[in-house]
């Protein structure tokens, strides 16, 4: 368990959580295992889970034809996740469903997987706690967010020196 704690103590998620705090969450956690090239969940799938990358690599994959843009059966690649970053924390806001898909990319995939109904309920339990991880949240969406922007800043601008050679 002190193991779990200490991983967890590393996260951004939990960045700043007390000891007991980082307890409290820990038994939340059930950890699962993935392959290379194993999918976690499917892009439209329903959502209701956090993901917490505890060793391996994570793709974060779209399907391109929902735009309209068919190349075949692949999946683009959006994003590699790495360890102690998470994902699926959309989940906490809404059960939508999921925007991309994402696989197992290493040998060896190791997850910390918490639900939503669960973490729901010890934010509710614990209002300093749930303040905690939803600023925390809130700041690294902020951060994705920002960095899609400039990735999308990024292929229009190239888009349009293509266009006007």
């Amino acid at each position: 368990m002190s193991e779990l704690i200490t991983f967890l103590k590393q996260s951004d998620v939990f960045y700043q959580f007390t000891q007991t705090q980082l307890e409290l969450v820990a038994n939340l956690c059930q950890e699962k295992k993935f392959a290379a090239g194993e999918t976690i969940f499917e892009e439209n799938s329903s959502s209701k889970e956090l993901y917490i990358i505890v060793h391996g690599e994570i793709d974060i994959l779209v399907d391109p034809g929902i735009i309209g843009t068919k190349t075949g059966n692949e999946k683009a690649s959006i994003a590699v996740l790495r360890r102690g970053q998470s994902f699926g924390e959309v989940a906490l806001v809404d059960e939508g469903l999921r925007s991309a898909t994402a696989r197992a990319r290493a040998r060896e995939v190791r997850l910390l997987v918490i639900t939503r109904d669960k973490l729901i309920m010890l934010c509710e339990t614990y209002p300093q706690l749930g303040y905690r991880l939803m600023y925390n949240l809130a700041a690294d969406l902020a951060m994705k967010i920002r960095n899609t922007d400039l990735r999308i800043r990024e292929k229009l601008l190239y888009g349009q020196e293509k266009n006007i050679k």
